[in-house]
C-alpha cells in the first residue's frame, strides 16, 4: 500500500511532493514549495531543503542543524491556511502555515509566514515570520531559557529556537 504524502495532500507520496524531492518536477506554485519542502523534512531529505533555498540567503541555514532537526523530529502534519500570490503566474508570495512535529516528547504547533520568490524560474523559500496563532494548550513539560534546545541542537533554548522569539527554529530549520 503506497504512504501518504506527509504534506496532507491524500495522494502518495510518490505522486505528490516526492516528484518534487526527486527532481523529476518543479513546484508550480509556492504552497506547492511550501508542501514539498515540509514533506522533505518529514522524510530526512535535507538535500531538497537547502537547494530549495533562496541561494541568496544560503548563510542563514546550517546543515547539521537542519539534519538534526529533520531526523530527530516526529513529523505531526502540515495544515496550509493561506496564500497570497505565490501562483504559477507569480514572481513572490507568501504561505501561511501551521507545521505540527513532536522532538523529545515535546509536541510543537509552528505557526509561520513563509516568503517565496522565483529565482531562475524556480519557486525558492526566502525567510519565514513566525506568526501568533490562537492560544497554545501545552502538551509538554516548560522549556525554559536554559533547558536544552528541544530541536537537538545541544546549544540552550535562549541561544537556539528561543533567541528571537522562536523564529531561531526556522532560520536553523527552514521551513
Amino acid at each position: 500500500r503506497p504512504v501518504s504524502c506527509p504534506c496532507g495532500s491524500g495522494k502518495p507520496l510518490e505522486e505528490c511532493c516526492g516528484v518534487y524531492i526527486r527532481g523529476e518536477a518543479r513546484p508550480e506554485t509556492a504552497e506547492a514549495l511550501m508542501r514539498a519542502r515540509y514533506t522533505a523534512y518529514a522524510t530526512g531529505e535535507v538535500d531538497y531543503v537547502l537547494s530549495t533555498h533562496d541561494p541568496e540567503r544560503n548563510g542563514e541555514v546550517d546543515r547539521s542543524s537542519t539534519e538534526l532537526w529533520s531526523k530527530k523530529s516526529e513529523w505531526l502534519g502540515l495544515e496550509i491556511l493561506n496564500t497570497q500570490g505565490g501562483g504559477p503566474l507569480d514572481d513572490s508570495g507568501t504561505v501561511e502555515f501551521v507545521a505540527r512535529y513532536k522532538i523529545r516528547g515535546t509536541t510543537v504547533t509552528h505557526r509561520e509566514r513563509g516568503t517565496f520568490r522565483r529565482h531562475n524560474g524556480n519557486w525558492v523559500f526566502v525567510d519565514g515570520e513566525q506568526v501568533s496563532g490562537p492560544p497554545v494548550v501545552r502538551e509538554g513539560p516548560r522549556i525554559g531559557r536554559n533547558h536544552p534546545c528541544p530541536c537537538g541542537s545541544g546549544k540552550k533554548y535562549k541561544k537556539c529556537c528561543g533567541a528571537g522569539g522562536g523564529s531561531a527554529v526556522v532560520r536553523a530549520g527552514q521551513s
